[in-house]
Parts: structure tokens; C-alpha cells; sequence
């Protein structure tokens, strides 16, 4: 059985580094075979806005955009905060594709069946 890990992600786009870095270690993890969930909380769920990651720029890593297609096409599950999508008045529509909408049930259980959570 493949270990899992959970990264939740709570920094938005105005810290191009720790909205980049979840991503790096996500894919890198599953590049060894590990099954991997990010979740989104705070500012974090203005990452999984369509466009947004195309302005999202680490100096020294590569762009959000292509670290993000990468994750989905490695077959990464994205779920987002419900209470903040609606703080934020963000309609689901305008997320990237895959990524779904929870609440907190869904996050306690993706912590409690990880191996490791890590929190950016």
C-alpha cells in the first residue's frame, strides 16, 4: 500500500514561495510513488482560482502553473475550504478543474489517514 501524505495549504499568491513550495514536494512525493491530497485554507484557496497560478512566480522554482499540471496529471487530489470559498465570495465555477469543494469533515479525515501532514 502507497503511503499518503496530506499538505495543506494556507499562504495565497502573494507569497509566490510558500504557494510553490507545497507544490514541489507534492509532486516529488508522488514522483515516489506517494498518494498525495492538498488542501486549501485561508488564502490558500485563491490558488485554485482558473489564471491564478500563471501570476505566481518563486525565484529558483519553476512556474505554479506547470507545477500544478504536473500534480493533476500525476493524478494529485485538490480539496478547498468551503467556509473560506464563501468568506471570499469566490464562485466554485472560476476553480481549476478538480478541485473540490470541502468542509471540515473531509479535512480530519484526510489528516487522520495520512502518513504525515505538512502545513505551508
Amino acid at each position: 500500500m502507497a503511503k499518503k501524505l496530506f499538505i495543506m495549504v494556507t499562504h495565497g499568491p502573494e507569497d509566490p514561495e510558500m504557494a510553490t513550495i507545497p507544490f514541489v514536494m507534492a509532486n516529488a512525493a508522488m514522483a515516489s510513488d506517494v498518494e498525495v491530497t492538498i488542501g486549501f485554507q485561508g488564502r490558500g484557496v485563491l490558488l485554485v482560482r482558473k489564471d491564478c497560478a500563471n501570476h505566481v512566480f518563486a525565484a529558483n522554482f519553476p512556474p505554479l502553473s506547470e507545477l500544478i499540471d504536473t500534480f493533476l496529471e500525476l493524478g494529485g487530489k485538490l480539496l478547498v475550504c468551503g467556509p473560506c470559498v464563501k468568506s471570499r465570495k469566490i464562485d466554485e465555477k472560476n476553480f481549476i478543474e478538480n478541485a473540490k469543494v470541502v468542509n471540515a469533515p473531509t479535512f480530519v479525515n484526510e489528516i487522520m489517514t495520512a502518513d504525515q501532514v505538512v502545513v505551508y
